[in-house]
Order: structure tokens, then sequence, then C-alpha cells
């Protein structure tokens, strides 16, 4: 099967697996090029209000596949720095579940998320020191945002490969899980995610992000939305809330 990238939305998660087992789920120029696609379909879908980016199988993912260096390096960073910075921009909260390998390119995508859980096994690298390249600017500056700049210069000055629980002493990932319970875990807390209220998140998320200029877009949003009265009444009656905002969708 040709390497690629598949989905699926269930229960209101959609769910991005990196499909290139041959490589360990390298990924491919294709694969770099058709995310920003995919993910503004899904960012446009209704029914999404959560993503979850994984690897198919035991590993997350092994990198960029290093063939793809062979012609244009400039070039091949740009595609990952695009899919980085769209992944970065979905809407939604994103979720990375590691297993694995999550190295190079793997952990480019893996920081541009807004969580990580990481099953215990799981190795975590930054690697183009290993090859001589430059490591984008956008992406050491979220790395240093994650781990400090203290690890950052670690991971990026030696290439090493750390583990789970170094990673979560660190901050490069939020939880780790015992082997076998990854996908439950996710699945809960998934559940968790499109409970509550998507303007919570999507304020949270910009501001989190270092979006200083939407203050008053925001205050006017949850004035209009209703969703704090309809908060605080479901808290008093004792049952699930309905929130009624919902991230806008172009088209």
């Amino acid at each position: 099967m040709e390497p690629q990238l598949e989905y699926r939305v269930t229960d209101s998660v959609a769910t991005v697996v990196i499909r290139h087992p041959e490589k360990r789920n390298a990924m491919t120029a294709a694969m770099w090029r058709s995310l920003p696609t995919l993910l503004e379909e899904l960012a446009g879908d209704a029914a999404v209000r959560a993503l979850v980016l994984t690897g198919e199988g035991r590993t997350f993912c092994a990198g960029a596949d290093i063939s793809t260096l062979r012609g244009s390096p400039e070039e091949a960073q740009g595609l990952a720095v695009r899919a980085e910075q769209a992944l970065a921009a979905f809407p939604k909260p994103t979720l990375a579940a590691i297993r694995g390998h999550c190295v190079g390119g793997g952990a480019q995508l893996a920081a541009a998320c807004d969580l990580r859980f990481a099953e215990e096994g799981a190795l975590f690298g930054v690697t183009p020191a290993k090859l001589g390249i430059v490591y984008p600017a956008s992406s050491t500056r979220r790395l240093v945002s994650l781990v400090g700049p203290a690890t950052a210069k670690y991971l990026l000055f030696s290439g090493e490969l750390v583990d789970a629980q170094r990673a979560l002493r660190t901050g490069l990932v939020d939880e780790v899980l015992p082997g076998g319970e990854l996908g439950k875990r996710v699945a809960e807390f998934t559940r968790v995610l499109v409970s509550r209220s998507q303007l919570t998140q999507a304020a949270a998320k910009e501001f989190a992000d270092g979006r200083t200029d939407r203050d008053a877009h925001w205050t006017g949003q949850a004035r209009a939305s209703g969703d704090t009265a309809e908060g605080v009444a479901a808290f008093l009656e004792r049952r699930q809330p309905r929130f009624g905002w919902r991230v806008p969708t172009s088209g």
C-alpha cells in the first residue's frame, strides 16, 4: 500500500493516521503536502470537535523519509513547516497519541499538537544535527515553548533520543500510559474534550498560543453565545450542559 494519511471521524473525533509502515511511518513529500488540505477539510466539518494524530501500528512517526532530502532539502523542509503550521492552526483541540518512535519530523508534528499522550517505551528525538540541517526557526520556538531553552538545546544539539518518562518530566508530553492503555485513555479523554465548551477551548487555544489582539473579540463572543448562562444552569441542575457556540466554518 502506498504511504498515505488516513482518517476517520467517530463520535465527533477525527483520527488522522500516518501510514508508511515500511519506513516506520516516515513522512513522504506527498504526505507532507496532503496534510494541510486534509486539516482544512476536517476544520470545516462541524461534526468534528477534536482531532487525534497517531501512527499506524507500534510507531508514531520516524520523521521525514530521508530519500526526499536528496533533491532539495530546503523544499522538503518547507513542506514540513507548512504541515506543522497547519496542524498548530487547527481551530479545535488536537492530541498526538504516540507509540514507539516520535523522531525528527514526527516530533515536529507532535509538538504542533495541543497535547501529547505517549505509551511507555516511546522514544523522542529532534535530529537535524545528525544531518547537518538547520532546524526551522518557527519549529525551534515551538519546541522551546514546550520544554524550555535548556531541554530544547539538549535535544537539538545532540540529536539524542529520550524516553517517555524524561519527555514527561520536561513537558514534551502530558501523560504517559502503560503498554496497551494508550488507546483507551485517548478515547476517554477525547470524550471529555467534545463535551466541553468549544468557546472556552477556542479562546484558550488562541491565548495560550500567544495571540494578544483578540481579548475584545472573545469577550463579545462569550456575551453573545449564552454558553456561560447554560453552563451555570447545567451545573445547578446537575445535568450535562448544551453549549451552543461552535467554531465558525468557511464555505
